[in-house]
């Protein structure tokens, strides 16, 4: 066989120069060569041959993904390449316009599945089934997916949102360490085998931001705990606490170093998943404290401990079996490690509790070698069950999220690959059980479905044949006779079962059967299934034992006394549960076996994926020595058969895996129709305003054509229309997305330009009305004030004419009634001689200005003001001279005020009764400290010697 190691040929000359002869042909006839088809729908022709050339000349040159159509084929390199899952590379993928026009990878598969969710025409949840057969890379591709979605889908835009997805990015990514360490062995076909199936809900909000995820576990190998295979491990959490643990973690756990356990086959094989510190770190994170991880690797030690417990034939049946060697002292410290009393425990390991009769009485028969070492067995996988089970569920309540926050999800299901041991028992039937009804679901969904739907819809379709394993299915778990109705008919039956009458039993009910074979040269009873991906004999001894998988109620009732924080939490007592002691004769309920519970949650599993958009992954092992660089044609040739790709390929190339029903085509792209100018309506053409208004969806074929001939005219695309949906490929699709994107931008600047339009204008009318209000305030608060104005003028008038007829009414009070004869020369008293000319000019002046004098008298500024001084200076038309020439002085603070009233006619009347006005010359009266007022200035201006 030829093998290539680092790109290097070790063939014979002759196949070098038959290679060359091929890449000479390829270079001269044009062809693509082989390491450059991305999709191996391209392949031309189609076969078996092609499709594995294509897959090795890609496989030597580093591209370990390739398109299969609608499925992905994944070749594992075994050998690290970073590179090529970098968070870089991730974000690459991510940002794409169109993934699908880069590179063939998973993160492409990841993407897409991601849109559906985002944007789907019809949004449903959707699925990535992980397949190949063991080694072929299906936990690493799942672990790969995981932090894709933990990328992409987790991009809060607040700080605290940013917090809580990093949150659960961390504890999604870290469930993956713990489950392998505690679920994953070595086995022959794979270092890192997955002994369970586990199916990931990847939680998403209507935002498609990650915010929680749930694991499902399916069919946990517990028999490994307590049974390995030649060359074959225990699970990897017992090498990382016998190898990683600290010295004094070792003396608290017993784990000296060099220990021999009986459980513990080939410690000496160093593995990568051995690393403690990561396991421990990943739990810490997932919210196990330090006690509690302490309580576990206690645990778990104290099982290996259990292993080392070895019993000898006691020779009587009467007699308990004795322990061999130094076996007691493995049984002290196991029931040390675990919390129990070592005396109970030895007692329940020996000696069996059983129960007959009508009063039901309580018998103890010592228990053969054979049966005490199947209930230690029994005791240690229930412990590792139970601590697996609480393990998962303490991961979902650390990851899982609150039904109302979540509305989709995406599925990861990594399952066993199909196994063909030189033993295989009921563990390998179980999983390739599980691998027969994948491959079913695959055939069903894309190549039975997909070519029946087009034959119903009206397509014009050439179907094309493939392999379906209905048969092989309706062998396993066919109605009414099965080979699993078989094997729970054998438990149900109340009395021991051998395994030639199995075989014998299944050759009888099933014999002529296409897909059951048997080995007459075998030394052991057995019987072959041929499945799809090949023949897997059976043996049939201890099947019945392990489908039962019966777990004596002494055992239950000791693990819960332990003392252990632990196994008290595992194994709670309840006070209102009854003994669990097997019912007997007519009241045996029926027997809930292995096989009905593995089948009844592959079911429900199955439902699951029905509900989802599924994507295939198709792992591919190069070879079974899982080394680099080296391909192996027939085992991946036998790999390809099995998992029927070359239909595939017919199918996914000639098919169209986009289907639409006519009205969710019309809801989302009749706005397709705007992309087109406005035409005359036509029977089966669009509304009368040219598409822009919302009709109702057709659903007649007839009319329906007319509306995608108009919607692709401008997007000439394959689309085909059924009787109820519309076909297309990923490219139509594609090319559709893309013109609705336009229509909705060419939308969304339009109501961008109105509005921006509508608010310039009512900036503007806001902008008038603050002028307008603004003028209306300023000519209110002017009117106002000019109002003040003129109410304070108005008022000071009003006391002005107060003030003045008050003065009026006073001075008519003073003058007397008396009038004197109008004479100018006339003297002031009967004997006095006539007035000399200065006293007549003072009389003068003082008819004209005595208004201005009883102003002055009575005004409130000081004698001294020099504003006072001017006035009367400019009203009197004194000489400008010295300042002190004259003096002016008030009366108000003499006795009374001098109130005066002339008559311009030039005779004067005089009354003063109060003070008189006298002239000092001709009038006697009182002396001229009495004269006040106007008179008073008047007087001193004229008196004589008067400078």
């Amino acid at each position: 066989m030829l093998q290539q190691v680092n790109g290097h040929g070790s063939g014979s000359a002759a196949h070098s120069g038959e290679s060359l002869r091929e890449d000479l042909q390829e270079l001269l006839g044009g062809e693509v060569p082989p390491q450059q088809l991305n999709d191996l729908t391209k392949v031309n022709p189609v076969t078996l041959e092609t499709v594995l050339r294509c897959l090795q000349a890609r496989y030597m040159a580093d591209t370990f993904y390739t398109n299969a159509g609608c499925t992905l084929v994944a070749m594992n390199p075994f050998k690290p390449v970073p590179q090529l899952y970098s968070p870089e590379l991730m974000r690459e993928y991510h940002a794409a316009s169109q993934p699908q026009t880069l590179k063939p990878h998973i993160f492409t598969v990841g993407e897409q599945t991601y849109r559906n969710v985002k944007s789907l025409i019809e949004p449903v949840n959707q699925s990535v089934v992980v397949s190949g057969e063991s080694g072929a890379g299906k936990t690493w591709t799942s672990r790969c997916l995981m932090k894709f979605y933990a990328v992409v889908a987790a991009s809060p835009t607040s700080w605290e949102s940013h917090k809580v997805a990093e949150r659960i990015e961390q504890r999604i990514l870290n469930s993956n360490p713990v489950m392998e360490a505690f679920g994953n062995a070595c086995t022959l076909r794979n270092s890192n085998s997955s002994r369970f199936g586990k199916f990931i809900q990847l939680q998403l909000n209507g935002a498609q931001q990650m915010t929680g995820a749930a694991v499902q576990t399916y069919l946990l190998e517990k028999t490994r705990v307590a049974c390995q295979a030649p060359s074959e491990r225990n699970f990897h959490i017992f090498y990382q606490i016998y190898k990683g643990a600290h010295a004094e973690e070792r003396v608290r756990w017993h784990l000296p170093e060099g220990a021999a356990f009986s459980w513990l086959p080939h410690p000496e094989r160093t593995l990568e998943e051995d690393c403690f510190e990561v396991t421990r770190e990943a739990m810490l994170h997932l919210g196990i404290d330090a006690p509690t991880q302490n309580n576990i690797f206690q645990a778990l030690a104290g099982l290996l401990h259990l292993g080392n417990t070895r019993f000898a034939d006691s020779g009587n049946e009467a007699q308990p079996c004795p322990l061999v060697d130094d076996a007691q002292c493995s049984v002290g410290t196991s029931a040390l490690l675990l919390g129990l009393p070592e005396d109970h425990l030895l007692e329940t390991l020996q000696i069996r509790t059983i129960r007959a009769g009508r009063g039901q009485q309580v018998f103890q028969k010592p228990c053969s070698q054979a049966e005490c070492n199947t209930r230690r067995d029994c005791l240690a996988k229930l412990v590792y069950a139970r601590l697996f089970d609480w393990l998962v569920s303490v991961i979902n309540s650390s990851i899982c999220a609150a039904p109302d926050s979540w509305t989709t999800f995406i599925g990861l299901l990594d399952v066993y690959g199909f196994e063909s041991f030189p033993s295989n028992s009921l563990e390998q039937l179980c999983i390739n059980y599980a691998n027969e009804k994948l491959q079913q679901h695959f055939v069903a969904h894309y190549l039975r479905a997909q070519q029946e739907e087009y034959a119903v819809e009206g397509l014009e379709w050439s179907f094309v044949s493939y392999q379906d394993n209905q048969p092989c299915l309706d062998l396993i778990e066919g109605s009414p006779v099965s080979i699993c109705s078989l094997i729970n008919e054998e438990c149900r039956l109340n009395r021991p079962s051998s395994a030639a009458q199995l075989q014998t039993r299944i050759e009888s009910a099933l014999t002529g059967h296409p897909r059951l074979g048997r080995d007459r040269l075998s030394p052991e009873p057995s019987f072959i299934v041929l499945h799809y991906a090949g023949p897997v004999r059976y043996r049939t001894v201890g099947l019945v034992e392990k489908n039962k998988d019966p777990v004596p109620p002494e055992l239950t009732r000791l693990l819960q006394q332990s003392q252990d924080p632990l196994l008290k939490v595992l194994f709670p007592a309840d006070p209102e549960d009854k003994s669990q002691e097997e019912p007997s004769g007519q009241n045996r309920a029926p027997v809930l076996t292995v096989v009905s519970k593995f089948k009844a949650s592959l079911e429900q599993l199955l439902q699951v994926l029905h509900g989802t958009t599924p994507h295939y992954i198709r792992c591919i092992k190069p070879n079974s020595q899982a080394q680099a660089q080296i391909f192996h044609r027939e085992e991946v040739l036998s790999q390809l058969e099995a998992c029927g790709l070359v239909e595939t390929i017919h199918i996914s190339a000639a098919g169209f895996p986009i289907r639409v029903s006519h009205r969710n085509f019309m809801e989302r792209y009749q706005l397709l129709r705007r992309l087109r100018p406005a035409i005359t309506p036509s029977p089966h053409g669009p509304c009368p305003d040219g598409g822009r208004s919302e009709c109702p969806p057709c659903t007649e074929p007839a009319t329906l054509q007319g509306l995608l001939q108009e919607i692709l005219h401008a997007l000439p695309a394959p689309l085909h229309c059924g009787r109820t949906k519309v076909f297309m490929t990923d490219s139509t699709l594609e090319l559709l997305e893309r013109g609705r994107a336009q229509v909705l931008e060419q939308c969304a600047r339009r109501i961008q330009r109105g509005w921006r339009r509508h608010r310039c204008r009512t900036q503007a009318r806001r902008r008038r009305a603050a002028v307008l209000i603004q003028a209306a305030v300023r000519s209110w608060l002017t009117r106002k004030h000019v109002q003040q104005l003129h109410a304070a003028a108005t008022v000071i008038k009003r006391a002005w004419r107060e003030w003045r007829i008050r003065m009026a009414f006073l001075a008519s009070e003073e003058l007397d009634g008396v009038e004197e004869k109008h004479s100018p020369h006339a003297p002031c008293s009967p004997g006095s001689s006539p007035l000399p000319p200065a006293q007549t000019r003072l009389q003068g002046a003082i008819t004209h200005l005595w208004p201005l004098g009883l102003a002055l008298a009575n005004a409130a500024v000081g004698v001294h003001g020099f504003q006072r001084k001017l006035v009367v200076f400019a009203c009197l038309q004194l000489p400008v001279g010295s300042p002190r020439s004259c003096a002016v002085q008030t009366a108000q603070e003499q006795a009374g005020v001098l109130s005066i009233r002339a008559l311009p006619q030039g005779s004067i009347r005089f009354h003063c009764r109060k003070s008189p006005l006298r002239y000092a010359d001709t009038c006697p009266g009182p002396s001229p400290d009495s004269v006040t007022g106007f008179n008073q200035i008047l007087l001193e201006r004229h008196r004589p010697g008067h400078v």
